[in-house]
């Protein structure tokens, strides 16, 4: 199953417009919660339904088949787990059509014992996201009548690990800290660029991972905010946005975070591109309700009236929309553990310099931007911005993240 273009615009729109309303550091998913608007969307009435299919990026009536194709798409990706869930009180009747339409497998009836309904709630969480995120995000309530909730787990290793060092920054906000470095060289200059965007340059870096699924870091002007870095992430992903890559740019420093340099070398050597970056930990908790304008959930919160006719004849508004999302990015890939180990190799006499090369020597040690991305969709199922990196620590733990 492959996922319309309209859909991933959609989500991609309002990924770009959920970085824009946000401040410090977090992670969300646009892609989790899309296609539980378009479920709503599907069987709102009135305002509430206009104001749905604008989050979405598309008609109503559309929406409902383009989260199934979305859902069914996730699935299929390796290294992704994708689930969605509803659960109804039992004495609530769904509309056989709007029920019909979920995935196969997702209906789940609440019991009326509020503990035991919440602890399996917690568990279908934690289960769906291999134990990163531990609990439902919403807190069942006794006039709960529904719950409709997605859960999104992502995994992919770099082919080529970093190696992992402190990384002690000499200025920006970093500055005096001691953290978990991350460096690589490669021959692949072309895997990093500079866009000018309105609101300055950004440094846009891709890392491929292992099982169809990329990570870009973003790098602005210090003056430039998360959202404006990330919704030029976002354009650069979605080819809107043109880089010019390492290999075409001229010598010095050329963007945020980024210089061209000449390099003494044994023996020709292409051009080369040399990352520093950190790793970093990021878990964030989020209030829907509170930006309802930008999820179109600003009049189906209004509980003096019904807006879902479409999923059951008894009224239904919005009681509480939340999403938990956590990010972890390491040595060896998005969520990984690593070992670090310091050798003392035996000196030799100084080389003799015959030659140059080109490197591009890209610096990530200030506040930046991330985005997963699914390579051949262009698809962007987490997003977030690091303002607290991984701190260094002298003694590693195995099995830790």
């Amino acid at each position: 199953m492959q996922v319309a273009s309209a859909t991933v615009q959609g989500v991609n729109r309002l990924t770009s417009r959920w970085a824009g309303a946000t401040e410090g550091g977090t992670a969300f998913s646009a892609a989790g919660v899309w296609p539980l608007l378009a479920f709503l969307a599907g069987g709102a009435a009135g305002p509430a339904r206009a104001e749905l299919a604008e989050a979405l990026g598309l008609p109503a009536e559309q929406a409902p088949g383009a989260a199934r194709e979305l859902l069914g798409t996730m699935g299929a990706m390796p290294g992704l787990n994708c689930a969605l869930g509803l659960w109804t009180d039992r004495t609530l009747r769904l509309r056989e059509e709007w029920r019909a339409g979920l995935p196969a497998d997702s209906h789940g009836v609440l019991s009326g014992d509020r503990p035991t309904d919440q602890e399996a709630l917690d568990a279908w969480a934690a289960k769906r996201t291999g134990g990163l995120v531990e609990r439902m995000p919403v807190t069942l309530t006794d006039d709960a009548r529904m719950v409709l909730a997605t859960a999104l787990a992502l995994r992919t290793d770099w082919p080529r690990p970093f190696d992992e060092h402190p990384l002690r920054p000499d200025a920006g906000p970093w500055r005096g800290r001691t953290l978990v470095g991350l460096h690589r060289r490669s021959v692949r200059p072309d895997r990093i660029g500079v866009a000018n965007t309105p609101h300055g340059f950004v440094t846009a870096l891709k890392l491929p991972g292992d099982n169809g699924f990329d990570v870009h870091l973003v790098l602005g002007e210090e003056r430039m905010t998360p959202g404006q870095v990330l919704t030029a992430g976002v354009g650069a992903v979605e080819g809107a946005l043109p880089l010019t890559g390492g290999g075409q740019l001229p010598y010095g420093h050329v963007g945020p975070g980024l210089r061209i340099e000449r390099q003494p070398a044994l023996s020709p050597e292409p051009v080369t591109l040399d990352v520093t970056t950190t790793a970093f930990d990021v878990r964030a908790d989020h209030d829907l309700l509170v930006l309802h304008r930008l999820f179109g959930l600003t009049t189906a919160q209004d509980t003096r009236q019904g807006h879902f006719p479409g999923i059951s004849a008894e009224p239904l508004a919005i009681g509480a929309a939340r999403q938990s999302t956590v990010a972890e990015f390491g040595a060896l890939g998005f969520r990984a553990a690593s070992v670090t180990a310091v050798m003392a190799a035996p000196g030799s006499a100084p080389p003799q310099y015959r030659y140059e090369t080109t490197v591009v020597r890209a610096v990530l040690d200030r506040p930046f931007g991330f985005l997963a991305v699914h390579r051949e969709t262009r698809l962007v199922l987490v997003a977030g911005w690091v303002t607290d990196p991984r701190p260094y620590q002298t003694m590693a733990f195995p099995g830790g993240f």
